[in-house]
């Protein structure tokens, strides 16, 4: 079959969409945040194993025109289109799929992602879409509805549909696999992993995944994947984690660093592999044995709670950069409500470890929780004032994001229960973070910009420049200044220094 992976260029007031492998979706004026779909590069790479052809048109992250985009379309005519979706821009997908109808009559169309995951129902009954993916394992359910409408074989599990008398139907809950080894490498070529990379990663950047879901360590097993406000964990993964063995990631990495020259790979998978020591040490041996230590660099997401000196030692002997890690808050109460099973030191002690072991650390911290007062967001600005500024190194970096409780995610449920959203429960184009949908007492779009502004800091910014050591690190700062200005644009003019010390509001059914 001619099968293609779409994202269309949708703009609002001019802004693409940050939708790609993106937790938090916005309209963004930065142009730097250009992150792979890997489970869609997956499912691309499936199809074409399995003899289909194959269109990847990411017109989002190579920044298309709508006349562009629709050309190439237009010149493949695919038979069947997977699209990723997310909440905010789900409703614009229901039109556009009513579009493709109306151009191409026989085309079928598969929507994918946490939203349809979670209300899966809720397409079919408000768009023409003919499938509907749930789980986070869509590559593997995509090919399997690719070989159906092949006739080789039943619908797998995980899909609705419409029956034969046009009402909606279900092949039962999706399955994830345990066989990750077992899936193909992402064909690099294929899925043009040139056109994407982040501002905070060094070129050139390949996105891999050493697993999928969110472990943790064995000092808390029941910790995994229960965040309350990450609807990945709730409608994708099931609150699993499940990793590749090391010598299979390793394949994929010598394959990219001998074939495509690949310098720095970042592991998307949610809390990396860190969490598991035996693997990381199975994985040391593996780069060793090959002769590819020193050839590359290794960024991740982590947990802080999963950090302790053998495991960051471990880190660097691999040859880790960055790690990604969640502060969220600097309030343990905060903490604690998001089920989150850290506390502020822990994780400022796992900061500043990582840090004192020469990895550098891309924070990430959001604003506009319905319980914090002022004196709240105040702490979760001076925790992340002090850990971005402790022993800083060029390449060390932060995001500050508006809160956004993702429908079907425990901290939405609870948002309904508690009368907290300020917007419909549907109304899910009002949940792209351009402006705060949860009831707060603080301006958690003038604190967001106030904390990216701390990368302004003359400290940080003299620290940065001075400890630059290579003409890609040189690359990097360039594209993180840039990448900043976008990001302050987003959230409006900045907090006035005065304004810390604002006298504190009441919270919200604290």
């Amino acid at each position: 079959m001619k099968t293609a992976i779409l994202y269309p260029p949708f703009r609002k007031d001019g802004e693409l969409p940050l939708l790609t492998q993106n937790r938090h979706l916005k309209f963004s004026k930065t142009l730097e945040v250009r992150i792979f779909p890997l489970v869609p590069g997956h499912l691309a790479t499936n199809l074409k194993h399995l003899g289909h052809e194959v269109l990847w048109l990411d017109g989002i992250n190579r920044r298309m025109s709508d006349e562009e985009f629709d050309k190439h379309l237009t010149d493949f005519s695919p038979e069947i289109v997977f699209l990723e979706t997310k909440a905010p821009v789900v409703k614009r997908h229901w039109a556009y799929i009513a579009e493709l109808k109306a151009r191409f009559p026989k085309m079928k169309i598969a929507l994918m992602g946490d939203h349809v995951s979670y209300f899966p129902e809720e397409s079919l009954l408000n768009s023409q879409v003919d499938f509907v993916m749930t789980g986070g394992d869509y590559d593997i359910v995509g090919r399997g509805i690719a070989e159906h409408l092949s006739g080789k074989g039943p619908l797998p599990p995980g899909v609705w549909y419409r029956d034969a008398e046009g009402k909606t139907a279900t092949t039962g809950p999706h399955k994830l696999t345990d066989a990750l080894d077992s899936l193909p490498f992402i064909d690099r070529v294929l899925t043009r992993f040139q056109d994407y990379g982040e501002a905070y990663l060094l070129r050139p950047t390949a996105y891999i995944l050493t697993g999928r879901g969110c472990g943790a360590s064995d000092a808390s097993p029941n910790s995994v994947g229960v965040c309350t406000f990450c609807i990945w964990q709730h409608a994708l993964w099931g609150k699993t984690a499940r990793l590749r063995s090391p010598k299979n990631v390793v394949d994929e990495m010598e394959i990219c660093i001998t074939k495509h020259k690949v310098w720095e790979f970042f592991d998307d998978n949610e809390s990396g592999p860190i969490y598991n020591i035996e693997w990381l040490k199975e994985f040391y041996k593996e780069l060793s044995s090959r002769n590819l230590l020193g050839r590359f660099q290794f960024s991740s997401n982590c947990r802080a709670d999963t950090l302790n000196e053998e495991v960051v030692d471990l880190l660097v002997k691999c040859g880790w950069r960055l790690l990604k890690i969640g502060l969220e808050s600097g309030s343990d109460y905060s903490i604690k409500h998001l089920a989150k099973c850290e506390t502020v030191d822990l994780i400022g002690n796992g900061v500043k470890m990582a840090k004192d072991k020469g990895l550098v650390v891309l924070l990430t911290t959001m604003m506009g929780y319905p319980w914090e007062t002022e004196e709240d967001v105040k702490k979760t600005y001076e925790v992340t004032k002090e850990l971005l500024l402790y022993k800083v190194r060029a390449g060390d970096c932060m995001q500050a994001s508006v809160v956004v409780a993702y429908p079907g995610s425990p901290l939405w449920r609870e948002s309904v229960n508690k009368g907290w959203l300020l917007v419909g429960e549907k109304e899910y184009e009002k949940y792209d973070m351009s402006h705060p949908i949860l009831k707060t007492p603080i301006n958690a779009s003038e604190w967001a910009t106030k904390t990216w502004n701390l990368m302004k800091t003359p400290s940080f910014v003299i620290r940065q420049l001075v400890t630059v050591r290579s003409f890609r690190e040189v690359d990097l700062l360039w594209r993180g200044l840039k990448s900043l200005l976008g990001h302050v644009q987003d959230y409006g003019d900045p907090l006035p220094e005065s304004a810390t010390h604002a006298t504190p509001q009441t919270a919200v059914s604290r």
